[in-house]
């Protein structure tokens, strides 16, 4: 109910098929934006998007396909948005993967680094011609903490795979690129404005996933409890990303996430990161990565 009026203004989510990426898109319908809902599953999307305009009747709502794992497909996204729309004024990098076996993108890349980062990097660049003004939001995890850094060297992880330590990984170069598009833009003089947001401990789905894909079912059953006892709803977890996706006067580079205990839940306020991820040279290193391993640069 706090949401300002989101009317006349467009927004694209990634990951919109569940979780938190359903609430993000079904919040911002309800408060009158128009919301392209991007997922891999076209199928699913626009189940959700029914799911939506079942709650906030005359909801406009399209589908664009998008698989992040994918960069061809990263590509044909952005094209499609091009030819679509003058303009977007909110951009989401909701979309995520987490604690995977060791699995690689289409292009190469350990999973989770190339579907958390490196897609939405590569996004956010070839849609950059539409983001104007645009505010962009991209979400990280309290588990970013768990890195002290980003591995520069190889984004494939060839070396020794832990499956929580690539995701917590992926997490700090989420707030690495969302600081660091924030710093660029400014000197560039573009008018976006880039902050980042974490969902607290929420029930999203990404608890179970992973662990399953290896196999690892007590693993799922555990994270399901602890989430039952500590964490909140996804429709909790999507404030904190709707507060830093609304909220008026918010400053770049702003970090937003629960208030409760340990920011496990609770209602949206701005938090803090760790030093790793405020370290501008490796922010801007891992931007130079980035660019050399997707092709896409934002000059």
């Amino acid at each position: 109910m706090d949401l300002p009026d989101q009317s006349g203004r467009r927004a694209l989510v990634t990951g919109a098929t569940g979780g938190l990426g359903h609430h993000v898109c079904l919040e911002l319908a309800r408060a009158g934006a128009s919301v392209v809902l991007a997922a891999r599953d076209e199928a699913a999307a626009a189940a959700g998007a029914d799911q939506i305009r079942a709650q906030v009747p005359g909801a406009r709502l399209e589908v664009l396909r998008l698989d992040l794992a994918d960069l061809s497909s990263v590509h044909e996204a952005a094209e499609r948005a091009a030819s679509s729309y003058e303009r977007l004024d909110l951009l989401v990098n909701n979309a995520g993967v987490m604690a995977t076996p060791y699995r690689r993108t289409v292009d190469g890349f350990e999973l989770q680094l190339g579907t958390n980062h490196l897609g939405h990097f590569a996004l956010t660049g070839l849609l950059l011609p539409l983001l104007g003004q645009a505010r962009v939001v991209t979400v990280s995890s309290l588990l970013h903490r768990r890195a002290d850094a980003v591995w520069l060297g190889n984004p494939r992880l060839e070396r020794g795979y832990s499956r929580w330590g690539a995701y917590a990984e992926s997490k700090l170069a989420n707030l690495l690129f969302a600081r660091e598009l924030d710093r660029r833009a400014r000197r560039a003089g573009l008018g976006l404005t880039s902050v980042a947001a974490h969902p607290g401990f929420a029930d999203t789905g990404l608890q179970r996933t992973g662990p399953q894909l290896g196999g690892r079912n007590v693993m799922s059953l555990a994270l399901r409890g602890v989430t039952a006892v500590v964490g909140q709803p996804a429709a909790a977890g999507a404030m904190p990303i709707l507060y830093a996706a609304t909220a008026p006067g918010l400053g770049g580079g702003a970090y937003a996430g629960p208030s409760g205990l340990g920011e496990a839940r609770g209602a949206p306020r701005l938090v803090d990161m760790s030093a790793a991820a405020s370290d501008t040279q490796a922010a801007g290193a891992l931007w130079e990565l980035s660019e050399q391993a997707t092709g896409v640069s934002y000059h």
